[in-house]
């Protein structure tokens, strides 16, 4: 298997946008073309994530490139949350197996022009969440509500994660919310699903993330400094009806990382930056011991001993997460590797990590009531 390397990539603004999902794809795309160095000629294979804006979406984008035709295969691919994240995976892929020498992976998607209501899931009807319609909100905030029944978490503790984020965003600007909050403000703010209030919850935005990935010969022949390895890469599937689900727990995280630190031969200490899918506020608290940073049921006192941000052990969600920039939800994997991608290149101005050289991308995609996440794509980046 050969080595991968991204040598190109592009992360939009997120918020509720007036660019179609097409566009903004396409925008991603050229960008990320530009900052490799390569012709779009020599692209070899797209893959393109998207949730819910139709069918041929990649399609629809390289034709406002000029980019489609035989020379060019396009693929698609859905894998609700995680479908950036799992396009890059799969451009990565041809790289590593040596079905190319330079691809491109792309996740977009717009949901201000293109709304959804009540379609995210096909419930199983044989499982009472399903059959009663749990809302995700609802349903981790039972997963809240046990965690700190079960440690001595507090409300406070999911309200601080909330605040650290949004003060990462301020300095970002290509987030959607960068007004920063207090640990009040957060406690205040109207109740969605007790404990979560409003400000512990992402808003389902629009954006679109882009890299380009080649194999080490091409690296060589550009002549790029600093080359950005791709030093793991994994995507695996949930587990369904294993019986009963441990609600402080993430089977299909733990698994995914445990296969990933193994494929790029290093441990959490050896991680920078970490992006995860911190949809909710319990989300960054229950990931930290998901992904090996601390022990089970101590989440939030890694967190209140600053282990997590600058001058901690690892910055997580350094742009602000999906809590301050919003969910595009199929654009928010490929955002995450693109915006990974510029912090070990020290392009992030104001919000960069210092002395950055690993960086781990995490997300979730999709749910299976009863069961787990659908979907868990993730990746290491090394310099």
């Amino acid at each position: 298997m050969r080595d991968a390397y991204i040598i190109g990539g592009y992360a939009s603004v997120t918020g509720r946008l007036t660019e179609d999902f097409d566009l903004l794809g396409a925008i991603a795309a050229k960008a990320a073309i530009e900052d490799s160095g390569v012709k779009p000629s020599d692209i070899e294979g797209a893959y393109v994530g998207n949730a819910f804006n139709g069918n041929a979406v990649g399609q629809a984008m390289f034709a406002k490139l000029g980019m489609c035709g035989a020379n060019l295969p396009v693929t698609n691919v859905e894998g609700y949350c995680s479908s950036g994240g799992l396009a890059i995976h799969h451009a990565v892929q041809d790289v590593r197996y040596g079905k190319c020498d330079i691809t491109i992976g792309v996740g977009a998607e717009n949901l201000t022009l293109h709304r959804q209501t009540g379609q995210a899931f096909t419930p199983n009807v044989s499982n009472i969440e399903g059959m009663h319609g749990m809302p995700m909100p609802g349903k981790y905030a039972s997963r809240a509500v046990v965690y700190m029944n079960e440690t001595d978490c507090t409300k406070e503790d999911l309200a601080d994660v909330v605040v650290r984020v949004r003060r990462n965003a301020s300095k970002n600007p290509r987030a959607w919310m960068r007004k920063p909050v207090t640990r009040e403000e957060v406690l205040e703010s109207r109740m969605i699903a007790d404990p979560i209030t409003l400000y512990m919850c992402c808003g389902i935005t629009d954006g679109a993330g882009a890299v380009v990935v080649a194999s080490e010969d091409v690296v060589k022949r550009l002549g790029i400094s600093k080359p950005v390895k791709v030093s793991g890469s994994v995507s695996i599937s949930g587990p369904v009806d294993i019986g009963p689900v441990d609600s402080t727990g993430d089977d299909i995280t733990e698994l995914a990382v445990d296969m990933l630190y193994k494929e790029a031969g290093i441990g959490p200490k050896d991680v920078d930056l970490c992006e995860i899918h911190d949809a909710f506020a319990i989300c960054e608290l229950l990931y930290y011991e998901a992904l090996g940073f601390c022990k089970k049921g101590e989440g939030f006192v890694y967190a209140r001993e600053g282990k997590n941000d600058h001058g901690g052990e690892c910055v997580f969600s350094p742009r602000g997460g999906l809590l301050a920039n919003g969910h595009p939800v199929g654009g928010t994997g490929a955002l995450q590797i693109a915006e990974s991608y510029l912090q070990l290149k020290g392009r992030c101005g104001d919000y960069q990590v210092e002395n950055a050289k690993v960086a781990m991308t995490h997300v979730t995609g999709g749910g299976i009531y009863g069961a787990e996440h659908a979907v868990c794509t993730m990746h290491i980046l090394s310099v």
